[in-house]
């Protein structure tokens, strides 16, 4: 009976430290899920508009264009790279391979097709911010890959925070995804 009541005091303490670790953002809301999806096409082109004006998603969208733009046949690695060195990228950055199967931000649907891919994030967990550039099979449809991306997002794949946005777009057989703040203010 002892270790019964010790076993229920920690496991309520496990609970109260979780639920004040993640608190309350009062740039998150829970009512909040709507996104901001760009429309997919074939060639993407990035609007003349100052970085200023737009939002996390849509500034690397644009970077990942520009990047694209330059070198058609650059690496994920390096279009990665060139995503996180973006001016508006407030933290440390990490890039990892990922295989096809279960990925970050997408529950328990295996996100399948690529046959490559790199995942980039904050090195600290607790920032909304998860992201992707894949390189599909031959004879993918990115349209509908990119589609796929979107039909199984979780905004709120991180335990204790909720990303603002979700941008999934493509060039050609290249797909960039992301879910991030709208700002890092």
């Amino acid at each position: 009976m002892k270790t019964n009541k010790k076993m229920g005091l920690v496991l309520l303490s496990f609970i109260f430290i979780l639920t004040a670790s993640c608190g309350t953002d009062e740039n998150t809301s829970s009512s909040n899920t709507s996104s901001s999806d760009t429309s997919a096409s074939e060639t993407v082109l990035s609007e003349s508009s100052s970085s200023e004006s737009k939002s996390v998603g849509q500034t690397l969208l644009d970077s990942f264009n520009e990047t694209l733009n330059e070198n058609p046949s650059v690496r994920l690695e390096e279009l990665a790279d060139s995503i996180l060195s973006n001016d508006i990228i407030q933290f440390e950055g990490v890039q990892t391979p990922v295989e096809n199967g279960l990925l970050t931000g997408f529950g328990n649907t295996e996100i399948t097709g690529f046959k490559d891919g790199i995942m980039f994030s904050p090195m600290i967990g607790s920032i909304p911010f998860v992201g992707y550039v894949f390189k599909l099979e031959d004879g993918s449809n990115a349209k509908e890959f990119t589609q796929m991306l979107k039909d199984n997002a979780d905004l709120r794949w991180n335990i204790c925070t909720e990303a603002d946005e979700m941008i999934a777009d493509y060039s050609g057989d290249t797909v960039f995804f992301i879910m991030c703040p709208k700002s890092f203010e």
